[in-house]
Order: structure tokens, then sequence, then C-alpha cells
């Protein structure tokens, strides 16, 4: 870690502990007290619901939390919010991109070493068509890495390229 950084690391973690903590803590806190005292202390109806504070804490919180539990699990599991979160992620994030992409390469070539490694194994050679097909991986993957940089979105647009080819396929 270099000693520049002390400052603005810090400052990351001040602002994930206000944000993800203390805010949400204090604004849950905040909003019970506000909404009891100025709106159920003043409507009559509403007190024969919640008699006391605690009573209405204890009422919100039993159909509040459930309820923030499912919005939670819909938002990460059943809507397209959270692919959309995603995206953003790695349309605006070069490093997280590239860690993708090397990852989708490495698998690639993998496949073709341990392809390369059964026939080796087995005493068999390599046909034509088997060689042209590793150079021509060889060949887009020189011609890739060699063009992208962490400005200029080829990493982005190698995942797009992937995605839509695997969602047409399915």
């Amino acid at each position: 870690m270099d000693e520049r950084d002390i400052g603005f690391r810090a400052w990351f973690y001040f602002r994930n502990g206000w944000s993800i903590y203390f805010a949400f803590i204090f604004a849950a806190i905040n909003t019970l007290t506000v909404t009891f005292y100025l709106a159920i202390e003043r409507m009559p109806f509403l007190q024969t619901i919640f008699p006391t504070f605690l009573h209405y804490i204890l009422i919100v919180g039993g159909i509040g939390v459930p309820l923030l539990i499912l919005i939670g699990f819909v938002h990460w599991k059943r809507s397209s919010a959270r692919k959309a979160e995603i995206d953003i992620g790695y349309e605006t994030d070069p490093y997280k991109a590239r860690t993708l992409v090397n990852t989708e390469i490495l698998l690639k070539i993998n496949l073709q070493l341990t392809s390369l490694l059964i026939k080796f194994t087995n005493n068999m050679k390599l046909n034509e068509e088997e060689l042209k097909q590793i150079k021509t991986l060889q060949d887009e993957l020189t011609d890739f890495l060699e063009k992208r940089t962490l400005s200029n979105k080829l990493d982005l647009k190698y995942i797009k390229t992937e995605t839509e080819e695997k969602s047409s396929n399915d």
C-alpha cells in the first residue's frame, strides 16, 4: 500500500461505514421517531393500533423487516435492476471488466490445452483442422491483447459480444 493512498483509503472506509451502517441505523430511528410523534400521536384512530412507541416499533419492525427482506431478495434475484447495476459496474470500472475478460480468455486457452494434453497423452497427432483452430485462437488473442487498453473499452465490447452470443444460443 502506498503511503499517499492512506487518506483516500480512510475516506473510502469512512463513507462505507457511514452510509451502510451509521446512516442506515439513524435513518431508521429517525423515521420511526418522527412518524410516531408527528403522525400517530396526532391521529386518534392510529393510537388504537399503536398505543405506545414500543408497540409501534414492534409492529412496524415485525412487518417492515420481513417486507424489506422480500424487497431486497426481489431486487437481487428477480429484477432487472441488479443486472443493470452489474452492467454499470463493468462499464465504469475497466479493472473489473479486464478481470472478467482475462478469466474468459484463460478458460478458452485451458480448454485448448487440455484437449492437446489428452491427444499427446494418447500419442495422437494433431490434424490440420486442429492446428488451424489453435493458430486462429492464438492470432485472435494476440490481436486482442495488443489492441486493448484500460481506456479504449475493448474489454467491455468483448464482454458484450460474449454475452450476446450466449444469450442468443439459449
